[in-house]
């Protein structure tokens, strides 16, 4: 069974309501598997937490139809229940007339809509919207709505008449407006788990609430249970090789898949906190993703042991990938409002925070000959999200990437080269159009002699 959470506008709350269905399910000792539709880092890392089970993302930009299909299959097959969660709006997508939607998902994977509505401020208008939603495309199933921010009974009461009385939608919900249930936001979305320590706590917390406000029995109804799970095949190639990833409350944003990549290549995966670790753990390479590590910039500068550890062995020619927040942790320094701070500096250049976004949204790149990875693809389709730029970068930087739709690091070029170190703003996944994992590995079997 599965079921597609959307809503008809972003912020509506669709993501507390998720976690908060995910957290209460699981609590009925049912295995649920997280999905998120797009380019999202932060939703995951609440969802995953919430399920206790990796969430994975459904994105139409840079993924086939087919792709989609596999992965939910394969990691759906595995649990008694998945939540897909969307984003936006059911029906907002890049294109007008459709095509890249939470709605085509839904028919893409055939699962039934619950939408979750913002009821601030409205009563009986939320008939003709749901209703609107419901009538505007037949295909898409909604198989109920949610109320969300309900101020009271009297709200509520004037909300579920309406809804009754013009539509046949069932409501599976009514979730009262609570302090409670309010996660701090930043300007890419909801403040991330990792760096909340309370993030469990207020897991907890929207589980309880949500399984007294919520129908959570009809919600595991609406589709017939599906067939035994199948026992996943992991493809081990080799267990020579180690990388370490860069994984704590500064750096967190992975796409589950690709770490799975690393496994089923047979990787050794080893995990270090850029915080409190002195030293990198033993590794044949290094991997330093996306994250907000402007905030923790005091510890990240004070543990000068790691950050000089990082630096030397890059320059020894550890092969090393770093996206966004790795590539500002690689730099001379992080330069706020508040001050400069010393980073690892192996990167010829500083980084400046900025109060607006100077890269936001999807991205096209095209490898140029510097490139140090071998079977790349001709373009590349993927993402960025970074109120930070380059300044001061030295004139004989190298880069890998032409830039044909995005930022990167200068409107032109991403992908910094140096040593054996590939550092961008653009966050990559891998894929059938694009298999940086594969390419990675390969590069550091290259350069450390493992075969």
């Amino acid at each position: 069974m599965s079921v597609f959470l959307s809503a008809a506008h972003k912020s509506s709350g669709k993501t507390v309501v998720s976690l908060g269905i995910c957290g209460a399910i699981s609590q009925l000792n049912l295995t649920v598997q997280p999905f998120k539709k797009g380019p999202d880092y932060i939703d995951p890392i609440w969802l995953s937490q919430a399920s206790d089970k990796s969430c994975y993302n459904l994105d139409f930009y840079n993924m086939s139809e087919a792709e989609i299909i596999e992965l939910y299959r394969s990691k759906d097959s595995l649990a008694d229940i998945s939540l897909i969660e969307g984003n936006k709006g059911l029906y907002d997508g890049m294109n007008v007339t459709g095509g890249d939607a939470n709605a085509d998902l839904a028919k893409l994977l055939n699962l039934p809509v619950i939408m979750v509505v913002d009821s601030t401020g409205i009563t009986r208008g939320v008939a003709p919207l749901v209703k609107g939603y419901q009538d505007f495309d037949s295909d898409v199933v909604i198989a109920g709505v949610i109320l969300n921010k309900v101020a009271g009974d009297r709200h509520e009461s004037k909300l579920i008449q309406a809804i009754e009385h013009y539509t046949d939608l069932d409501i599976i919900g009514s979730i009262r407006r609570s302090t409670e249930l309010i996660i701090d936001e930043r300007h890419l979305g909801l403040m991330p788990a990792n760096e909340t320590p309370q993030s469990q706590q207020f897991i907890n917390t929207a589980s309880r609430i949500i399984a007294d406000q919520v129908d959570i029995n009809q919600i595991l109804n609406l589709q017939a249970p599906k067939p035994k799970a199948k026992k996943e095949i992991i493809n081990i190639v080799s267990a020579k090789l180690t990388v370490a990833i860069a994984k704590d409350s500064s750096f967190g944003f992975y796409y589950q898949d690709d770490l799975d990549q690393f496994k089923q290549l047979g990787v050794n995966v080893t995990y270090f906190d850029s915080l409190k670790d002195q030293h990198l753990p033993d590794c044949d390479g290094l991997f330093i993703g996306g994250g907000f590590p402007e905030m923790q910039l005091d510890k990240l500068s004070a543990n000068t042991s790691l950050l000089s550890d990082i630096k030397n062995k890059i320059e020894q020619g550890l092969p090393t990938y770093a996206e966004c927040g790795g590539l500002m942790y690689l730099t001379n320094q992080i330069i706020t409002k508040d001050g400069c701070y010393p980073m690892v500096g192996v990167i010829d250049a500083d980084t400046k925070m900025t109060s607006k976004p100077i890269g936001r949204g999807y991205v096209q790149l095209a490898p140029n000959d510097n490139h140090p990875w071998s079977g790349v693809s001709e373009c590349i389709k993927a993402h960025e999200f970074h109120y930070s730029k380059l300044e001061n970068i030295d004139t004989n930087t190298r880069y890998a990437f032409k830039v044909l739709r995005g930022v990167g690091v200068d409107n032109k070029r991403d992908g910094i080269i140096k040593y054996n170190l590939l550092a961008s703003y653009t966050h990559l996944r891998n894929l059938a159009g694009n298999q940086w994992v594969v390419q990675f590995v390969d590069f550091i079997k290259t350069n450390s002699k493992i075969t």
